[in-house]
């Protein structure tokens, strides 16, 4: 990233920090780090730690390391750490050779576990879970020291040698710090960090019988990678003074700074980790990738680019107070960038046909259509016309209502980049009046849409070809939640799921597409015209098309939210 996009950058109190720190000479080179525990998917708001953190390396100079926090083999697996990968790989950041793990860090760890025990700051707790949360205390009352607190150093070593070589069962000891069981800070009242787990890790197999937790790896394996910014969401605040604690008092190569920021709150949905596994458990979406899941893999399903992410994340900034983000920031930032990069093509999703009468039946022509009008490089392309063409159900009106400038009995309109079209009759059902099928003119004269006495039109409608077209399955996605903080509101209900908007997902099949959309490649983001943006489902192949609606092209959200709020 250059110098320029630094100079660009929306300034934050972490880069006043950066900024200080670098003139005052604490620190030559930025290295950051992005520290994801591997037992599940990254949602956005992962991605704007991933977007925050990798971004101040490029911005500074430095480096972002990629640090799996591997501390509990319980819930660890191989699948995530490849999916984790793959997600920051596709925002567009890269470690190079810095990717590590925790487990990297297994013996140094262990070691640094053993001086806090030499020096009399730890000791092996044989209470109960239940017990340590009992003498733990609570805001208003001190805690009560373990009566285990005393163990000489020799005895909490030898304990502890013989947990790391799995000769007692779970949970019958504990490693804990020393600290302080009055101190205000719960955090601080002797935490746990060593238990016992006899399972297999992902890496290291069989090979440790206790594992460190999250408070004491975390600072530690900064320090050993020379961590010089650590940043982390607010719910971390608390615990700073122990990541500080351990670093003060262990014999670290370096002196890493934790400084926390706002996590993300997007509306209409859920960010909460046992939230997102009860909606994939419970079947009320179709997988990790379901379109309408924030996670990153979902997002990207959808037809998110990359590039809309990273501008979303950087346009919310970063501060130090909740907030809870309009999801349509989210959709206008991939409408944005969709409309500069994204070709155009022509499908209807509620087709009506209609009968050109006096167009040629044997004949056809090609007619030229430009891919995308803001980027003239993307070039045109070739639409096939034929007598018989399908238009959207909504653009015809046997009794259209004023300001209505589609296709009626009797009214011209334009078809795109192809000609005038006049309406001379239709065929209606019997007993019900639903139109089956349109009869139109047409005026040779106006080839391209253009007419050359002048005569001027108000409908431009979209069409596609009844004898080449294609036949796409089309999913219209929208949010998940009918509202904002389904959370909060959960409250006054008994349970957050009772919110799911029922809507979220409408497949319509037998959509006529352009044929050329075979060509396409399963991932590829288009804009069917008029209708609004979508990819290409990865299930998508050129016998059966697949298309996910990533964006309507306008906010039909806010519109509702105003008439509900006035009504």
């Amino acid at each position: 990233m250059t110098d320029n996009h630094k100079d660009k950058a929306v300034s934050n109190f972490i880069r006043t920090i950066i900024d200080q720190d670098l003139t005052q000479g604490k620190h030559s080179t930025v290295i950051t780090r992005f520290p994801p525990e591997p037992n599940g998917y990254l949602h956005i708001g992962h991605a704007k730690s991933i977007c925050l953190n990798f971004g101040l390396a490029l911005d500074y100079g430095g480096h972002c390391n990629l640090r799996f926090d591997d501390t509990n083999p319980i819930k660890e697996e191989a699948e995530y750490v490849a999916s984790i990968q793959e997600d920051v790989q596709w925002l567009g950041f890269d470690w190079g050779e810095r990717l590590y793990y925790a487990s990297d860090y297994f013996q140094e760890l262990h070691d640094f576990a053993v001086c806090l025990i030499d020096a009399g700051k730890a000791y092996v707790c044989s209470l109960s879970q239940e017990e340590i949360r009992e003498f733990r205390g609570t805001l208003k009352e001190p805690g009560r020291e373990s009566p285990y607190r005393r163990r000489s150093i020799q005895e909490n070593r030898d304990l502890f040698a013989g947990m790391r070589r799995g000769e007692f069962p779970e949970g019958s000891h504990v490693l804990r710090a020393k600290i302080d069981m009055t101190h205000p800070n719960l955090n601080m009242r002797d935490p746990v960090i060593y238990r016992i787990l006899h399972a297999e890790h992902h890496r290291t197999g069989n090979a440790w019988h206790v594992y460190p937790t999250y408070d004491f790896a975390h600072g530690l394996s900064d320090a050993l990678e020379g961590v010089t910014h650590s940043l982390c969401s607010l719910e971390f605040e608390d615990h700073r003074p122990l990541y500080d604690w351990f670093l003060d008092e262990l014999p670290v190569p370096s002196r890493p700074r934790q400084y926390e920021f706002a996590r993300m709150n997007l509306g209409y949905t859920v960010l909460s980790k046992r939230k997102l596994i009860q909606l994939v458990q419970e079947g009320y979406v179709q997988g990790w990738d379901d379109p309408r899941l924030p996670t990153i893999c979902g997002l990207r399903r959808r037809g998110f680019s990359p590039a809309s992410i990273r501008n979303f994340c950087e346009r919310i900034g970063v501060g130090k107070s909740f907030s809870l983000v309009d999801m349509s920031m989210l959709e206008h930032a991939a409408r944005e960038d969709l409309n500069r990069h994204s070709p155009r093509v022509m499908g209807v999703l509620d087709p009506l046909r209609v009968v050109i009468v006096n167009y040629p039946k044997a004949d056809e022509e090609s007619l030229e259509a430009v891919n995308n009008p803001e980027d003239p490089e993307m070039g045109v392309r070739e639409v096939l016309f034929s007598r018989e063409i399908y238009i959207e159900k909504e653009d015809f009106r046997t009794d259209p209502p004023r300001k209505y400038f589609r296709l009626a009995p009797g009214r011209e309109v334009r078809l795109r980049y192809a000609y005038y079209i006049t309406c001379v009759g239709m065929v209606t059902e019997q007993g019900t009046g639903k139109v089956l099928e349109v009869y139109c003119r047409y005026d040779p004269k106006t080839r391209g849409g253009s007419s050359p006495d002048g005569r001027k039109v108000k409908g431009t409608l979209h069409w596609v070809s009844a004898d080449h077209c294609r036949r796409a399955e089309v999913r219209l996605y929208d949010r998940l939640f009918v509202t904002a903080d389904p959370t909060a509101d959960a409250k006054k209900r008994s349970d957050f799921k009772e919110y799911l908007n029922e809507n979220s997902l409408e497949v319509l099949r037998d959509c006529p597409v352009e044929a050329e959309l075979a060509a396409f490649e399963a991932g590829s983001r288009i804009q069917l015209e008029r209708k609004g943006y979508f990819c290409l489902d990865y299930d998508s192949s050129p016998d059966k098309l697949i298309l996910n609606r990533t964006v309507t092209l306008r906010d039909s959200w806010a519109k509702l939210e105003k008439k509900l709020a006035h009504s």
